[in-house]
């Protein structure tokens, strides 16, 4: 509206002030209805922040695999996301967010499928948060998330069938059984568990499910010989940094959103600061990880940067709100030290992680729960590490279980000849640069 409009309409109401009024009274929504439709908002402008975050892990990890590797990861990443909506959908849901109708009181949720409201609404529409679909939708893409961190650890050498199969009960089961236990109203939660947006719900299941899949997966052919680890460099590091800015991006809808109200000028004075938190816990990261490898190395890594940035994020997102600037700068400093050290620590161990992600969203998942209780007055540090374990223990079980099943039924390892011709010739036909391969 430019301003000659708005003289014009000032001047009409002044004329007829009645009707003016009246005007004015239709077109404003109830108090309660007000805070309904600003954390519906917010449930989806974030919620789309966090599906970009999609996005980001398909092109970190397309630029951290080899060349002869990229479209099947992009494959995966694309599959998993599509996989994770139905399955959400069917059973993930109301599995995480029984309300009154658990299985197994704090346990075991229900198994129903999830259901929006009437077209339109309904007078029975509860006020006091934000419609139903919106939350579906914003809980969905953390379900999805966990499963992305799954995708870059077992690169290279994993067949894609397995690997959807795996997603499926990842996303179906695994993943909402245990966040029902803290986000659910679950026994975690009833015992005092804090976790902001997920370090352990999300990010160290992710981490847990990727672990077990690389222990029974084994290294990539020529990783470790003869008592060494040999360097695979990614294809195309400007796409994984592009990825890493855009997760960057995305994990602002990730901690932001999991406020979970904006019907307050408080709540939103409490996103700003989540949001400043967010940004600089991953700066801290970066920073660290950049100047401990100039030091150990005498030459900065940009991946190790880049997967400092990430680990500054997972260490943040427990505990998003209370920290000040400097002591989130800290905790995201603290991931990037972690993941300089994780990663060498892992090969090691020979255990092959491709793009990192066990030390960025397993250990710093970890590090970052346990940071809680040093903003927090409200934790507790016995309860935080309980429930890590609990949690740790339930998703490395179950996800060994089923890819131990997968190995014996399907096969989830692709031959020796099909891993170094490259997954993409192999698994699927194409090739992500096909230009590049025939000169």
């Amino acid at each position: 509206m430019n301003r000659v409009t708005k003289l014009a309409l000032a001047a009409a109401l002044i004329a007829v002030p009645s009707l003016g009024l009246a005007q004015e009274a239709d077109m404003t929504p109830p108090t309660g209805e007000i805070g309904y439709i600003f954390t519906t908002f917010m449930f989806l402008v974030t919620g789309f922040l966090v599906m970009w975050m999609g996005a980001g892990f398909s092109m970190l990890e397309a630029g951290l695999v080899r060349q002869k590797n990229v479209t099947m990861q992009l494959t995966k990443n694309i599959a998993l996301f599509a996989i994770a909506a139905i399955t959400y959908y069917i059973v993930g849901y109301n599995l995480m967010y029984p309300g009154d109708g658990w299985s197994i009181d704090g346990i075991l949720g229900a198994f129903s499928a999830a259901e929006m409201e009437a077209v339109g609404g309904s007078p029975d529409t509860d006020l006091t948060y934000a419609s139903v679909g919106s939350d579906f939708f914003f809980q969905l893409m953390f379900c999805a998330t966990t499963a992305s961190i799954v995708s870059g650890t077992l690169a290279e050498r994993i067949k894609l069938w397995p690997f959807l199969a795996f997603t499926v009960v990842l996303t179906a089961l695994i993943y909402p059984i245990q966040a029902s236990w803290k986000w659910g109203g679950g026994f975690l939660d009833a015992g005092g568990f804090l976790d902001f947006a997920g370090s352990t719900v999300v990010h160290s299941v992710g981490g847990w499910a990727a672990l077990a899949g690389a222990l029974i997966l084994g290294p990539r052919i020529g990783k470790y010989k003869e008592g060494r680890v040999v360097p695979m460099p990614g294809s195309n590091l400007p796409l994984a940094t592009l990825g890493t800015f855009i997760l960057w991006l995305g994990w602002f809808g990730f901690n932001g959103g999991s406020q979970l109200y904006m019907d307050t000028a408080g709540n939103v004075a409490d996103i700003s600061r989540i949001f400043a938190n967010t940004n600089t816990a991953a700066a801290g990261g970066a920073i660290a990880a950049l100047i401990l490898t100039q030091l150990l190395y005498k030459k900065p890594d940009l991946t190790m940067v880049l997967n400092g940035a990430l680990a500054g994020l997972v260490s943040i997102t427990a505990e998003p709100l209370t920290p000040s600037l400097g002591a989130a700068t800290l905790i995201g400093a603290v991931g990037g030290v972690i993941i300089v050290f994780a990663v060498p620590f892992l090969d090691k161990l020979k255990i092959d992680d491709v793009v990192g992600a066990i030390p960025v969203h397993l250990f710093c998942g970890i590090w970052g729960t346990i940071a809680v209780v040093l903003t927090n007055g409200d934790a507790s540090l016995g309860t935080q590490l309980y429930s890590i374990i609990v949690v740790g223990v339930f998703t490395f079980i179950a996800s060994g279980i089923v890819w131990y099943i997968l190995k014996m039924v399907m096969g989830i390892r692709v031959s020796e000849e099909d891993e170094i011709m490259g997954l993409d010739k192999a698994e699927l036909g194409m090739e992500a640069y096909p230009e590049f391969s025939k000169g």
